[in-house]
């Protein structure tokens, strides 16, 4: 074993602590708010309007829409996660130690990687606990589940990595997030089928990514969905991977980082 494969070993490995022990030292912002507010969802849309709605793809609304919760807190939280940390690295300027030091490009990536993946999976357990106080999860397919949401949670964190190299700002990382991310995840049936679209609106929403992850991950758990799960899960895989060359080539380029 060659010492600059050791070096990049530990190197990966203290990345991956500071990751995230900076998100569960401060879990009262990072790791309970996104509990509170699924909760709340759970009372509102499941409890409340779910008794009015009634059913959805042969399931109880509460049912239906867990799932898609459960993404959606794993999607906004492996995000946050690696923008804000990225970012405040490049703030603070101690990415240049990083980047001037003989530490590969996939080490620096896969290290800010793993922590927000991390974050997500923890968010996403946390909230897959809560549902069981509102309704009985049975998981129809685990290998399909737990490869959506590893898949999912490694797409988004890499595209927060991404977000946090353009951004010039603290602004700069909350505008994806407001005006692209939160949308698309609205729009992606977590709260609705979209066999209850018109037909035109059924294939405009296959245009959104979250969709194909919200169904692929439903099907895991109930065995439902509105997409094909193989084009799912392929176009994750595909994103996956060019995602992640997209990102060593921004980190060897060091555009954004290098003054």
């Amino acid at each position: 074993m060659s010492s600059e494969f050791q070096a990049n070993m530990v190197a990966l490995q203290t990345i991956i602590y500071r990751e995230v022990r900076r998100f569960t030292r401060i879990w009262p912002q990072t790791l309970l708010p996104p509990a509170i507010t699924m909760v709340l969802y759970f009372v509102i849309f499941g409890n409340l309007i779910g008794k009015q709605i009634g059913g959805m793809g042969g399931f109880s609304y509460m049912e239906y829409i867990v799932p898609g919760l459960i993404m959606m807190s794993v999607i906004t939280n492996s995000y946050g996660n690696v923008v804000s940390s990225f970012f405040g690295a490049k703030f603070q300027r101690s990415i240049e130690e990083l980047m001037v030091s003989p530490l590969s490009p996939h080490t620096i990536l896969v290290g800010y990687v793993a922590g927000g993946v991390l974050r997500g999976l923890m968010v996403g357990v946390i909230v897959t606990v809560l549902s069981l106080f509102f309704t009985d999860l049975q998981v129809h397919h685990l290998g399909i589940t737990v490869l959506v949401v590893f898949l999912t949670a490694t797409i988004f964190s890499m595209l927060g990595f991404v977000n946090a190299v353009f951004a010039r700002n603290f602004d700069d990382i909350s505008i994806v997030p407001t005006f692209v991310l939160t949308p698309l995840t609205y729009l992606g049936g977590v709260f609705y089928s979209i066999s209850l679209l018109p037909p035109f609106w059924q294939t405009v929403s296959l245009a959104n990514p979250v969709l194909h992850m919200v169904n692929a991950f439903r099907y895991g758990i109930l065995g439902v969905s509105d997409i094909s799960i193989g084009v799912a899960v392929a176009f994750m895989l595909v994103a996956t991977v060019v995602l992640y060359f997209a990102c060593v080539t921004l980190l060897v380029s060091g555009r954004g980082m290098r003054s």
